[in-house]
């Protein structure tokens, strides 16, 4: 075991595996070198550990008959391992391995070496489990599980033992990990050994209480058994307000209804003391709901919110309740009735109301912002909430558009309305970043808002989050982005959209772990927001090659949202980065073949690509191309598809008809010709490289690459990109030597290639007989 650390040493979260030979000491020497030698082979082959050590997330710690592994990246990681050892050691029946899985403090060792001095109690806790098992037992904390069970895919997995006591009379929960052939199914020695004693001692005791009966001539009552509370985890000064319901005659007053609901919210997510679950995990679930307890449990939240709104003519009629979801009770319950022009003041008394009720302390700050009015002026309120509806419950660029009008319309009727300028400074700024209605969504009438809501409200969340976006996707100024979310989430700390986004803007920074942090904090915010997980998976976990966990939340999506293509879609995408390519084809199975969903387009082509059946791209790139509005410019997904139909042609020979249509997409990409491209949307500069050299234009290829290394160098997400684009380009024209160093840094780097796309991309094909990179390819799967 490892030394104690000293009082001075810092400590990280580490998830370890301890692994031991068991009866290793009974073994002749040579049969213990030949054993350790082949356990260390089977670790060391491992999808887990190979992907820990590439990401610099992995400490070996040997001891004499086995070692532990401490990973760095997540709680799952050493249980996958644990599978893949498991399963491994099916071939070898001479070695009897046990295994323990712990999460916990282990000294903050910058070098990885195996001699490197590790203690911690993750590592000490983990050898306590493990030796609470037999030979083939992977028995892990019930910590660990706690951390896996939210996945589904692990429950089948999971089966408690109860307490096993360690030493010093400590007793540590431990959890079996089997399944099939996967594992020991068999109750270790020890829990049978403590349940033989249970049992006699419950008999002993329950005939001594028989005996007591007896003698006292007393009936029993048999108590049911305590209903389970909510998880330790769960605040009680946490709340989840419901979509409220429209009991207004007019139905298209839905948006008004929704609109209180989402302004109660905002401000009691403006209180730093409560747990605000956001909008989008609430709003699939019904205004008045019988199994508050389960919809309490999957929110992770104590109280719920319900809610009702009845609006006619000037007069509006608000109900509402607060439950203790727990036992189902109300605590709280009111009814307003207001004008129109005092609607305000109903949010006010909610907002303050549940605070006393959940005794959430107030600041000064708070309480003013809760009691502040946005607008005098009911009009444009009621437009304003027409845009946040249209907002919170629709999706593409034609509802951003619509959205964006409503809160121009409300500006417009109330020029110092704040937050609707703030929001309208963030629709523009998404509009503006993928070029959509060019002529309204400037970058100057982008900054005009953001700075029109920060003079009117220095103080408002709402308005330093315009600044934050009016940065990150206009001035591709993310570090002054970071400093405006973090202003943002100060003013709004339950804001898990800005958490989000300020994660996004990390990842663009470089900083993956600050990212990770931020993340993690929104999703325990917005536990069902499908959006999110994806976002999470596929611009988090999937640009750090972290497959298994970014299934996993992809898993979470499917649940959530069954019919999502944009899920499926990304479940693909990431079997497709793994090089499982059937797979790949099943999960686009599950999409109708005839959808033009993007995600859909681009990764079905992909895959096309790749099983090199260039012809079936070429029609599945026209199809989406030819729906286009005739007339109007492509959009940038079209336009990236245009330029992969032209390599597809000269892929399958036909040299004529991919120059043309290269000169097609060079037009579409880039037509003020030699004009300098902009550094936005989807990464045009790298695909107008790429496009010169389909042309075979090799100086402009090479100097248009350079180019966009320089414009995204600052760019943790697209700098990999482009890097890569001149790495092709490279090869293209026959610098092999410069591809090969470039690949061997972006296998290594977050958002770089994957060895799939080294096996499978055509545009590698002109490195595909150097041994070098044969290597690449062969070395180690993804």
């Amino acid at each position: 075991m490892p030394s104690e650390p000293s009082a001075d040493v810092k400590f990280e979260i580490g998830h370890v595996l301890f692994i031991d030979i068991v009866g290793y000491s009974k073994l002749l020497i040579t049969e213990q070198s030949n054993q350790i030698q082949t356990l260390k082979e089977i670790v060391r082959g491992t999808e887990q550990v190979r992907l820990a050590e590439a990401e610099g997330k992995l400490l070996r710690l040997p001891t004499g008959d086995g070692g532990a592994l401490v990973f760095r990246n997540s709680p799952e990681a050493p249980v996958l391992c644990a599978l893949e050892i498991s399963k491994a050691l099916k071939s070898h029946p001479e070695l009897h391995v046990r295994m323990g899985i712990h999460s916990g403090p282990v000294n903050n060792v910058t070098d990885l070496d195996e001699k490197a001095n590790v203690a911690g109690a993750g590592i000490n806790i983990a050898q306590r489990v493990m030796d609470c098992g037999d030979a083939g037992h992977i028995l892990i904390s019930k910590h660990v599980a706690n951390d896996i069970d939210d996945y589904p895919q692990w429950r089948p997995y999971l089966h408690d033992l109860g307490d096993c006591e360690v030493k010093h009379g400590v007793r540590i929960g431990v959890v079996n990990l089997y399944r099939e052939e996967i594992g020991n199914a068999q109750l270790p020695k020890k829990f049978a050994g403590l349940r033989n004693r249970r049992a006699q001692k419950q008999w002993a005791v329950a005939i001594a209480a028989i005996v007591l009966l007896a003698m006292l001539g007393t009936s029993f009552v048999i108590l049911s058994r305590r209903a389970s509370s909510p998880a330790s985890s769960i605040p009680e000064k946490s709340i989840a307000v419901l979509p409220f319901e429209n009991l207004s005659d007019d139905k298209s007053n839905a948006y008004f209804a929704d609109g209180i609901q989402d302004e109660i919210l905002t401000r009691l997510s403006k209180i730093a003391d409560l747990k605000v679950i956001s909008r989008t995990s609430t709003q699939n679930y019904k205004s008045t709901p019988t199994n508050l307890p389960e919809i309490a449990r999957q929110l992770g939240v104590a109280h719920i919110l319900e809610g009702s709104v009845q609006k006619s003519g000037g007069a509006v009629r608000v109900n509402v309740q607060l439950i203790k979801a727990a036992s189902d009770s109300h605590l709280w319950a009111d009814t307003f009735d207001r004008q129109l022009t005092d609607i305000f003041s109903v949010e006010s008394e909610v907002a303050r109301a549940i605070a006393e009720q959940l005794r959430a302390k107030l600041t000064g700050h708070e309480e003013q912002v809760i009691a502040e009015r946005p607008t005098q002026n009911p009009a444009a309120y009621d437009a304003y909430l027409r845009g946040r509806s249209i907002e919170r419950n629709q999706s593409g660029f034609d509802a951003a558009k619509t959205a964006g009008t409503a809160y121009a319309e409300a500006v417009q009727i109330d020029p110092s309305f704040a937050v609707a300028w703030a929001n309208l400074a963030v629709i523009r700024s998404r509009l503006y970043l993928y070029g959509v209605d060019a002529t309204t969504n400037t970058a100057g009438a982008t900054r005009e808002a953001a700075d029109k809501a920060m003079s009117l409200q220095p103080e408002l969340a709402e308005a330093w989050m315009a600044q934050a976006a009016y940065r990150y996707r206009v001035s591709r100024d993310f570090r002054g982005a970071v400093q405006a979310y973090e202003e943002a989430s100060k003013r709004l700390p339950n804001g898990s959209q800005i958490l989000e986004e300020w994660a996004i803007v990390e990842t663009r920074l470089g900083t993956w772990d600050k990212a990770e942090a931020h993340w993690r904090k929104a999703m325990e915010l917005d536990p069902r927001n499908s959006g999110l997980l994806y976002t999470v998976a596929m611009e988090f976990l999937s640009r750090l090659r972290r497959f298994p966990e970014a299934h996993a939340l992809l898993d979470r999506v499917s649940e959530l949202s069954p019919d999502d293509q944009w899920g499926h879609a990304a479940k693909a995408d990431l079997f497709l980065s793994e090089g499982r390519l059937d797979e790949t084809a099943k999960e686009f199975g599950r999409i109708p073949a005839d959808s033009l969903v993007d995600a859909v387009v681009s990764g079905r082509t992909q895959l096309l690509v790749w099983q090199r059946q260039f012809d079936s791209a070429i029609a599945v790139i026209e199809r989406k191309i030819n729906s286009a509005p005739p007339g109007e410019p492509l959009d940038e997904w079209n336009k990236i598809l245009l330029m992969e139909a032209a390599y597809c042609h000269e892929w399958a020979g036909r040299p004529e008809q991919a120059k043309a249509i290269f000169t097609r997409a060079l037009h579409e990409i880039n037509p003020n010709n030699d004009a300098v491209l902009a550094p936005k949307g989807f990464g045009m500069p790298i695909y107008l490289a790429l496009t010169y050299a389909g042309l075979g234009e090799k100086d402009k290829a090479l100097q248009q690459a350079h180019l966009a290394i320089e414009q995204y160098a600052d760019d943790g997400w697209v700098k990999p990109g482009a890097e890569t684009a001149l790495a092709q380009i490279q090869a293209r024209f026959g610098d092999t030597d410069a591809a090969i160093a470039a690949i061997s840094h972006l296998l290594e780097v977050p958002a770089g290639p994957t060895r799939a796309d080294l096996r499978y991309d055509p545009l590698w094909d002109p490195l595909r007989k150097d041994p070098r990179f044969q290597k690449f390819c062969e070395e180690k799967r993804d």
